[in-house]
């Protein structure tokens, strides 16, 4: 039982990151992205192909924190291939193209044969553990949350706010909706990274656009534009499934339903999502942001 709670410890962790880097692009920046399992699989396959192939015999710590950057540096270069092209679109339409690159990057992995293919990749070393997860965690809050105290953030809070009004400003905004999108993208790489590491197994059926859709879920029921809302709907959309598994047979045979009727209540309670625009007021989380 103990190892099951750390298991859902840091898949926690691992969506916590996902999470917050989604928020990034959609709650921050305003931009409607759903190619964020994309990211997530560019980042595992390219650090589990480190680990595989190339990782010297140092200590498993030091491997570990060069397949994170490894993930990173992936996972932000699809984003510049993908955000160049598609982040001039907007709304609906940025949607469906970041839907199909995402789509896209799945099916290119499921051919690669290096990387196991449709048979699934295996072999990957298990280096992580619950403090390098949750020491991610902590890097990627204080970043983002660094990152809009200061003037790159308030440009990217503008363009969701109105981008017209901030590109009268003199405000780039093509050049900030590209950080925002290769930063998120980035950070979902490192996500990877971590899962890879931790389930020694991956499969490309593992990366579909659903899985861009729960994490979309996590930050709408968190509060879009909310670094702790992403947090806490990160920690319910993952543990509630698994605490639905112990309230008998019934139940379990059941859980997805009464799953899918607790999200829609608790966003007919609360619309703008648990904590809306605003922050905890913690010094850490900086001050309240009305919504």
């Amino acid at each position: 039982m103990s190892q099951y709670i750390a298991d859902l410890a840091l898949l926690c962790g691992v969506f916590i990151i996902l999470a917050v880097s989604l928020n990034l692009i959609n709650g921050i920046c305003g931009q409607f992205s759903l190619g964020h399992a994309g990211f997530w699989a560019v980042g595992a396959y390219s650090a589990a192909a480190y680990s595989v192939y190339f990782a010297p015999p140092i200590l498993d710590s030091l491997n570990l924190l060069i397949a994170c950057g490894i993930g990173f540096i992936s996972a932000a270069l699809a984003g510049v291939l993908i955000g160049v092209p598609c982040l001039r679109l907007r709304g609906d339409y940025l949607a469906i193209a970041t839907l199909g690159f995402g789509e896209i990057i799945r099916i290119f992995i499921m051919n690669m044969d290096s990387i196991g293919g449709p048979r699934g990749f295996t072999g990957i070393p298990k280096w992580s553990n619950l403090f390098w997860v949750y020491l991610w965690v902590v890097i990627t809050i204080v970043f983002v949350v660094n990152l809009l105290r200061g003037t790159h953030g308030r440009a990217i809070i503008s363009i969701r706010e109105d981008e017209i009004a901030a590109d009268s400003m003199g405000i780039y905004t093509f050049k900030y909706k590209t950080m925002a999108f290769v930063i998120g993208a980035g950070f979902a790489g490192v996500a990877g990274a971590l899962f890879a590491h931790d389930s020694q197994f991956l499969h490309p059926n593992g990366f579909t656009f659903m899985w861009s859709v729960i994490i979309l879920l996590m930050i709408i029921l968190g509060g879009l534009g909310s670094v702790t809302g992403s947090v806490i709907g990160a920690v319910i959309l993952t543990i509630l499934p698994e605490l639905l598994r112990f309230f008998g047979d019934t139940v379990s045979e059941w859980r997805m339903v009464i799953y899918s009727l607790l999200l829609i209540i608790l966003m007919l309670w609360r619309p703008g999502g648990i904590f809306g625009k605003h922050e905890i007021s913690l010094p850490f989380f900086g001050k309240k942001e009305k919504a």
